[in-house]
């Protein structure tokens, strides 16, 4: 399970830092503050003050403010497109590998430093700057509709379950922003259940869960 955590923020510490240590302490002060005071409110000035860099050194990394918010929102979606990359093709059953998918992203979304899955719902998700993070989030909706579908869902239903198994994933987000001190791991628990009953899975039970955690660390 790919889980996103963070004990403290990166800075950067002038010209000694790295180019990596830079752009992480970009992503993080930017993360902070368009949670925090909103994208809309935030200026490039104010993420470079934040993560210790003169404006001028965050265009290096980054030429715009939606070049950070790009990178930001496909670090919320790559890590689960290599876990479900490892799950679509495997062997176990589909019930085992759908809830290995929804529990490992939950937890993703759950865990992360900042509530960037938040951000999904701002205008700016349509802009030509995030067209990659938009196909990335796309593929990664295919390979839940895939599951859904190996699970037996009629044709006819196919769309509509999968809209509800992926919104219902994305929706800590939302529990996150309306109660920051949300318990991930039961939120994560109980959302790969109920996944698995819009499938028409039945009820999971504790060995599937074990199976499912067990296929994530292997």
């Amino acid at each position: 399970m790919t889980k996103t955590t963070g004990v403290g923020r990166p800075r950067a510490s002038g010209a000694a830092a790295s180019k990596r240590e830079a752009r992480l302490a970009v992503l993080d002060a930017a993360g902070e503050l368009f949670t925090g005071a909103g994208y809309a409110a935030t200026t490039t000035r104010a993420i470079a003050e934040r993560s210790g860099l003169r404006q001028a050194s965050l265009y290096y990394h980054f030429p715009s403010k939606e070049d950070i918010l790009a990178a930001l929102l496909q670090d919320t979606v790559r890590p689960s497109l290599e876990v479900a990359g490892g799950l679509s093709a495997g062997q176990a059953p589909v019930g085992v590998r759908l809830w290995a998918l929804a529990y490992a992203d939950t937890h993703l979304l759950g865990s992360a430093r900042h509530n960037i899955g938040a951000l999904y719902l701002l205008p700016e998700i349509a802009s030509p700057n995030l067209a990659q993070f938009r196909a990335e989030r796309a593929e990664l909706k295919r390979v839940y509709g895939a599951l859904v579908a190996a699970a037996g869902v009629p044709p006819e239903l196919l769309a509509i379950r999968t809209d509800l198994v992926f919104g219902l994933v994305e929706s800590i987000a939302i529990a996150r922003r309306d109660n920051p001190a949300l318990d991930v791991e039961a939120h994560a628990v109980e959302g790969a259940d109920c996944v698995l009953r819009i499938s028409g899975l039945g009820e999971p039970d504790e060995a599937l869960r074990t199976s499912a955690r067990a296929l994530l660390e292997s």
